[in-house]
């Protein structure tokens, strides 16, 4: 009897953590200013050490619609992190720049922040708390 009893309490504890709660977050992004259908939309979403240096944590790339796109990053861990947005016109998956290199394609990120020079993490990041969010970056 003690054996079925420990039995029955193990089973139970066991779909007692099955049935926990997935804490990963959605995260959904729209740039319904872009100039023109032509190419893709890539989207990364980074952390502090892929910024800039490595694929993002998460990739999508998107068709262009009427100048608007939405994406979602799903199943996204609660932590810091910073949206890359590019629309990549020549879809050859790369900022283009000219020659005084500047970019020849517009990009955005998280937070809109009004800048020169290369994107910065302090001014985009944001943080991903137990809720899904929606965000609007601009070009």
């Amino acid at each position: 009897m003690k054996t079925i009893t420990i039995t029955l309490a193990i089973l139970i504890s066991s779909l007692f953590s099955f049935a926990q709660e997935n804490t990963n977050r959605n995260i959904t992004v729209t740039v319904d200013n872009v100039k023109n259908n032509t190419g893709k939309v890539l989207l990364t979403l980074h952390n502090k050490t892929t910024f800039l240096v490595a694929d993002g944590v998460q990739n999508i790339e998107t068709k262009i619609e009427d100048g608007k796109v939405k994406a979602t990053f799903k199943n996204v861990t609660p932590g810091t992190y910073a949206i890359l947005v590019l629309h990549d016109e020549n879809e050859n998956k790369a900022m283009d720049f000219d020659t005084n290199r500047m970019p020849i394609e517009n990009y955005g990120m998280s937070n809109n922040p009004l800048g020169y020079g290369p994107p910065q993490y302090s001014e985009a990041k944001f943080e991903l708390k137990n809720e899904d969010l929606e965000m609007n970056i601009r070009f």
